[in-house]
């Protein structure tokens, strides 16, 4: 908790979002976490799970490339009206079927990691995202997560869970 405490002082927070994808019934079990990492694993796919009021671009050209560790992706993305942002993004880890890891390059955190996890459970998926990031502007930046940056976060959580149950059911 003191840990916490103070880490959160320095402008250090941990994001978690935890979630269940059920797949359609019927459909073969053993396709179940391939179709969520074939999904999950597209970058071009984050623009189908990102809510629309952000203006979510993707700058760099690409197809229906899986990700890989390695791979630079440029995004353009509006947190809030009017504040255009440009966001460049590595994976810096890739095991298929398990799990990524994307880092923030160029953006408006100070860090961000973000590890996405893909575990196989009866009648779907289970997802973890675990997010660790950094605010810049020092207390400017803690008074700002405070006031509605971790709110934005879980915001866009709701969405993509919102999003993810219509294209998986």
């Amino acid at each position: 908790m003191i840990v916490s405490l103070l880490l959160n002082l320095i402008g250090y927070w941990l994001f978690s979002w935890d979630e269940d994808i059920s797949i359609t019934p019927g459909s073969n079990s053993t396709n179940f976490n391939r179709r969520a990492w074939d999904f999950f694993s597209t970058p071009k796919n984050l623009e189908r799970i990102t809510p629309k009021d952000t203006s979510f671009t993707i700058i760099s050209e690409l197809g229906d490339e899986k990700a890989f560790a390695g791979q630079v992706i440029n995004y353009k993305i509006e947190p809030f009206k009017r504040m255009s942002v440009r966001w460049t993004a590595e994976i810096s880890q890739c095991v298929d079927k398990k799990y990524f890891a994307d880092e923030q390059r160029i953006g408006s955190y100070a860090f961000w990691h973000h590890k996405h996890f893909f575990t196989e459970v009866e009648g779907g998926v289970k997802m973890l995202d675990i997010i660790d990031y950094g605010m810049p502007f020092g207390f400017l930046g803690r008074i700002a997560h405070w006031l509605f940056v971790r709110e934005k976060l879980v915001a866009i959580f709701t969405h993509r869970h919102e999003v993810l149950e219509k294209l998986f059911l």
